[in-house]
């Protein structure tokens, strides 16, 4: 059972969830697996593979996202945004993604678990103009540090952050930023169940 296993990776973290945010990252995984089979949305076929790979791999990131407003560019069908969102209901997320069918579910998702504090929107990042003054940028699995800061340089001001959710630590991404983007920060990740390196890169403007 989803729940049974949520609850035994979430022993092995230091991350707390009410009763009520559990139930809705397994209903998002129920989701996921559901609109999977028409849409396509991941190639993790198995809920209980998702639970690990999409949903712990993005919980483990909560504990360092300060600020109130975020957006995921690339979201795919909501990762991380959806999840941390679920983990973070005081913060605002807009979740960014050009391919509609993706849009569509995050939609679903938005309505069915109530999600008052997510905003999906249909668009190309680099035409992108958001709303409201953002805190960070979040990108995982989206494209290479050095496309992401191109893409999305527009997006914040000198307060804010690039947050680059990575597999291996990307030595040579970061050993060719540009002159005016300064490397704060590399966290390293550890993700309950997933035999696999996780680092979260934090950079912000020179």
């Amino acid at each position: 059972m989803l729940l049974e296993q949520l609850n035994e990776l979430l022993a092995q973290t230091s991350i707390e969830l009410t009763d009520e945010q559990k139930l809705k990252l397994v209903k998002y995984v129920e989701l996921l697996d559901k609109w999977n089979k028409a849409y396509n949305l991941t190639s993790v076929r198995e809920p209980s593979q998702m639970m690990v790979k999409h949903i712990l791999d993005a919980l483990v990131v909560a504990p360092h996202i300060n600020g109130k407003n975020y957006i995921d560019v690339g979201t795919g069908p909501g990762l991380p945004g959806i999840v941390l969102a679920i983990a973070l209901p005081d913060t605002q997320f807009i979740l960014l993604d050009s391919l509609g069918k993706r849009v569509r579910f995050l939609t679903q998702v938005k309505h069915e678990l109530g999600l008052s504090n997510v905003t999906p929107v249909q668009s190309r990042v680099e035409e992108y103009q958001a709303p409201v003054k953002l805190d960070g940028v979040l990108s995982r699995a989206f494209a290479s540090i050095q496309d992401m800061l191109q893409w999305c340089e527009h997006l914040i001001d000198d307060s804010g952050k690039f947050i680059a959710l990575k597999g291996q630590y990307p030595d040579e991404e970061l050993a060719s930023l540009p002159e005016n983007i300064k490397f704060e920060e590399n966290i390293i990740l550890e993700v309950p169940g997933l035999d696999a390196q996780r680092h979260l890169i934090i950079l912000n403007k020179a």
